[in-house]
């Protein structure tokens, strides 16, 4: 087992109650994560135990929200961002950590200041984006930030967002999105040796702290208005694009 101090097992207990609250109520609540866990862990040892919460949060989102995923999104996002996977795997090779982030958070606010141009300057009417193009470009991004960085999150953010889904199929259809990657991601993961029986073991002690997050997330969801989701989520990808450029 990894040698935590009181600090550490408590930093990574948050972490893990973030995440569960991102996968069932608000998307990028977690963006803290990613550095915390680095904070307490050495960097590689963090992916891989960072991949094995937010799967078991994936199960409790994907379990309560089942019937709220809109397949035909997910059919044109998941097959090309299996590719984004294959190649952020190769990836890992060529770009480092500090190269790709800054390129995740300029592309995040590039399509953050379109969408937003899309609803306030051409209204509400703006047409949803139907160009196979549009999924296609994003479903691979998102496959490869998530595979280099687990960063997929604000992508996936401004997809759905701009397919204008209310609230509760925006979340279903996120958790079945990453339910699937993080699963295909596995097998990758553990021939980089991010994923370890020492991870595994530390993610199972994490199951309870993921399992209060992911209920709170529900009871968030449950109150908070569309419109209020609607700016909250973005402004949390905006955060978290910023924070990948510093």
């Amino acid at each position: 087992m990894f040698e935590l101090d009181l600090i550490g097992w408590i930093v990574i207990a948050l972490c893990a109650v973030m995440v569960g609250i991102s996968k069932t109520g608000i998307p990028g609540v977690a963006i803290l994560v990613v550095p915390l866990m680095a904070s307490v862990l050495p960097a590689r040892s963090s992916v891989g135990v960072l991949l094995g919460i937010l799967i078991l949060a994936d199960l409790f989102a994907a379990g309560y929200y089942r019937h709220n995923a809109q397949w035909r999104h997910l059919s044109r996002l998941l097959p090309i961002a299996f590719v984004g996977i294959v190649a952020g795997y190769f990836g890992l090779r060529a770009v480092s950590d500090e190269q790709l982030k800054p390129m995740i958070g300029i592309i995040v606010l590039t399509m953050l200041g379109f969408n937003y141009w899309r609803s306030k300057v051409k209204s509400q009417d703006a047409p949803i984006p139907t160009q196979w193009w549009f999924a296609a470009g994003l479903g691979f991004l998102a496959g490869v930030t998530t595979m280099m960085a687990n960063a997929a999150g604000p992508i996936m953010i401004i997809y759905l967002l701009a397919m204008r889904l209310p609230k509760i199929e925006f979340v279903g259809t996120s958790a079945w999105f990453f339910f699937v990657i993080n699963w295909l991601k596995v097998p990758f993961s553990a021939r980089l040796e991010l994923m370890t029986m020492e991870s595994l073991k530390l993610d199972l002690m994490m199951l309870p702290f993921i399992a209060i997050g992911a209920i709170s997330g529900i009871l968030v969801l449950k109150k908070i208005p569309q419109k209020a989701f609607n700016i909250v989520v973005q402004i949390l990808a905006a955060v978290a694009a910023i924070k990948l450029l510093f």
